[in-house]
């Protein structure tokens, strides 16, 4: 089994979106709502408490290199929660519909992954044993936004 770990976007990055409450790559305008569905925020990787915590929606491109330009909707809380740094998959993702990408070092996607439920880090193990695939974007399942980027702990 290869071992992994789940990459949540960085504490710099959260704490630009919200001061300037703008996307960061693009500049878009970033938007407050209470939250209405479970997210998660894609900083602590945690799911939000509907109805009762606030999260800021922002455009993001998951391809910081520019590899591929694939930019959608993610949320954030908007206020400072703690970066995801855990070993294996966040809590969270047990029970949430994912899709998981596996991509090869140029970024085109080689594989394609809808785990049954609590079945996900068994099947990015899988998906990392395959050399071809250097890294996994992890996606909602059911909105296909950009949740969080796994890589291989060497």
């Amino acid at each position: 089994m290869s071992a992994f770990q789940v990459v949540a976007l960085s504490t710099d990055f959260a704490n630009r979106v919200r001061t300037s409450l703008q996307a960061p790559q693009y500049k878009h305008p970033a938007h407050v709502e209470t939250a209405t569905g479970y997210g998660p925020c894609r900083h602590c990787l945690n799911t939000f408490q509907e109805g009762r915590e606030n999260r800021v929606l922002f455009t993001y491109n998951p391809f910081q290199s520019g590899l591929t330009p694939l930019p959608g909707p993610v949320f954030i809380h908007e206020k400072d929660c703690t970066r995801f740094a855990g070993p294996g998959l966040p809590p969270d993702f047990q029970r949430l519909p994912l899709l998981l990408e596996g991509y090869n070092n140029q970024g085109r996607v080689v594989t394609l992954e809808k785990p049954a439920l609590g079945t996900a880090a068994a099947s990015i193990a899988d998906l990392l044993a395959n050399q071809e695939v250097a890294f996994i974007h992890i996606r909602n399942a059911e909105a296909g936004c950009f949740m969080a980027r796994v890589e291989r702990v060497l």
